[in-house]
């Protein structure tokens, strides 16, 4: 029997756990100097208070207490912060200096993370006190906190909400139309943004095309005056007087150099209400830290009071300076790392990365390499259902593959440019005839056995239809499912529709189109100019592949 550590949990040995101790006294210190002081909050939380307030991270363990209760393994600390502060110290007067190093636990999401269901966090809440002053020294005790861990390069992403929120409140769309624009927001999917932006609810609206812009707003101090003229009109320019004021102290701050105002990172929109910041270091494939104003939270519980923090997690902190190690062990500069999909979006994905300025030698023909590198570039050649992962893990800065791939893997990746290449449709088919036996099956049973190779798509149309589906997983000719009795139906792409007709198979229902999607990973995308410059071009290719369609021109 071999006994081993459950997964996503693991042992932290002598030398590794002092120079975590070191590091964490150096930062425990800081923020003491600073005036915050220690707290700690149980292990276990009551599911409703993380329920209360809002958008957090899935919770890996869940429990019914002796009186029924239901609770769980915190996942995150500053909710229990909010609720301590609404509930045990509603009367004192404040403001509020808190420190904390406690552990939190995770559910890994997508198909990778399975190492990080537990971390430790530390983080500080400044609660009682609002304004650019206070941003500021949020913002700035984070840098430092970097410092005195040894990260020495990173960069800090700012933005506020308060921008977007005005617009959207302005807005006469649909409320579900603005939640939807919130949610690409904050998963940064830039193509979702564009065709919610071109969706009906959308057209013809003054606000459509100004949030398309806000989402591409990059770049130094200077970039706020471009914000405020693009929304000023719209009279939706107040939250950025303070925003302003705060990047302005920050740089009084020494921070100038490492300050990116990005209006791409909107965060949690359930949890911020106006400023936000992701830092981001070299080579680290995930954000090294984050945090903002929250100020709605602790009102949630209690009585009400304005609110700041942030929090990042040791192991990350450790993980940037051994890239930082390694970077500087290199003898040559990093090359940029494209994840290259093989099949059927081979050759498209080849010609376009070429027309965008690639140098692509040998990665039309690579044997059985399986990177191909040319001058400044690695070339990783990989299943299409794989370049999630490989880019979400930071093995690739960025990659193509089509959407589905992207749906299917839950990464969490920034979703770039929609390519135009690669179309295929999802679909439901049964067997002809066989509509009247499904349905007296779900009558009897309450689900329908749904065979295909794609379970979470799946999973996710059958959820929107409220139908409740038994996902069966196969991995070869799906179309034998209906056919041998195993499922009343299959969801699986289809081109021409000659196979199911072959199988006597007929389509019941569209579930999406998918096309090829450009990608990248979010630190990668932040820190690295050629991934944005690649994105940009790819973007321009395909803006003109459309008017060759739109002039009748054919496209292969």
């Amino acid at each position: 029997m071999e006994f081993t550590t459950p997964q996503g949990f693991r042992d932290v040995l002598a030398d590794e756990a002092s120079a975590r101790e070191q590091m964490v006294r150096r930062v425990q210190d800081l923020f003491a100097q600073a005036g915050y002081v220690p707290i700690e909050t149980p292990t276990l939380e009551s599911m409703a208070v993380m329920q209360e307030g809002g958008r957090v991270p899935a919770s890996p363990f869940k429990f019914f207490d002796a009186q029924g209760n239901l609770v769980t393994m915190r996942p995150d600390v500053t909710l229990q912060v909010a609720r301590m502060c609404a509930t045990r110290l509603g009367d004192a007067p404040g403001p509020f200096r808190f420190r904390y190093i406690q552990r939190v636990f995770r559910e890994a999401e997508g198909q990778t993370g399975a190492d990080a269901r537990e971390k430790k966090q530390i983080g500080i809440e400044c609660i009682g006190t609002s304004g650019p002053e206070a941003d500021a020294e949020v913002v700035g005790l984070f840098a430092r906190a970097m410092s005195v861990a040894g990260v020495e390069e990173f960069k800090l992403s700012i933005a506020t909400v308060g921008v977007l929120r005005a617009l959207l409140a302005a807005s006469s769309a649909p409320a579900e139309w603005k939640s939807s624009v919130l949610e690409a927001f904050h998963d940064s999917n830039f193509v979702e943004i564009d065709a919610l932006c071109d969706r009906g609810e959308a057209k013809g609206s003054k606000f459509a095309p100004v949030i398309r812009k806000l989402a591409r707003v990059r770049g130094g101090r200077s970039v706020i005056g471009d914000v405020r003229a693009l929304v000023a009109p719209f009279g939706c320019d107040g939250a950025l007087d303070d925003f302003e004021r705060t990047c302005d102290l920050l740089a009084e701050q020494g921070l100038a150099e490492r300050i990116v105002i990005d209006f791409s990172v909107m965060s949690s929109f359930d949890y911020y209400t106006g400023l936000v910041f992701e830092a981001f270091a070299p080579g680290l494939g995930t954000p090294l830290g984050s945090g903002g104003r929250y100020d709605n939270m602790i009102g949630v519980y209690g009585a009400d009071r304005p609110a700041a923090g942030f929090a990042f997690y040791l192991e990350e902190v450790q993980a940037a300076i051994q890239c930082a190690e390694a970077a500087s062990r290199a003898t040559d500069g990093k090359p940029l790392r494209v994840a290259v999909p093989k099949g059927s979006l081979n050759p498209d994905s080849i010609e376009a990365l070429e027309s965008a300025g690639l140098d692509v030698t040998g990665l039309a023909n690579p044997g059985r390499s399986l990177i191909i590198s040319n001058p400044g570039v690695d070339y990783i050649i990989v299943r299409p259902s794989d370049a999630p992962i490989f880019v979400e893990t930071g093995a690739a800065d960025c990659g193509i593959c089509g959407e589905d791939s992207l749906l299917e893997s839950g990464a969490d990746v920034v979703e770039l440019v929609d390519l135009r290449f690669g179309a295929c449709r999802f679909i439901v088919a049964e067997l002809d005839g066989a509509t009247e036996r499904t349905k007296e099956h779900y009558r009897q049973l309450g689900s329908i056995r749904v065979a295909t190779k794609y379970p979470r798509i799946a999973r996710a149309h059958f959820a929107r239809r409220g139908t409740q589906a038994e996902i069966v997983q196969l991995h070869g000719n799906i179309e034998l499912g209906p056919l041998t009795g195993m499922s009343e139906c299959i969801v699986d792409i289809t081109a021409t529709g000659t196979t199911l007709r072959e199988n006597n198979l007929v389509i019941t229902d569209e579930v999406l189109s998918s096309t090829a999607r450009f990608f990248a990973n979010t630190a990668s995308f932040r820190t690295d100019a050629r991934v944005r410059a690649l994105a940009k071009n790819l973007s321009k290719q395909a803006k003109d592949r459309d008017l060759k369609v739109t002039a009748g021109g054919a496209v292969v």
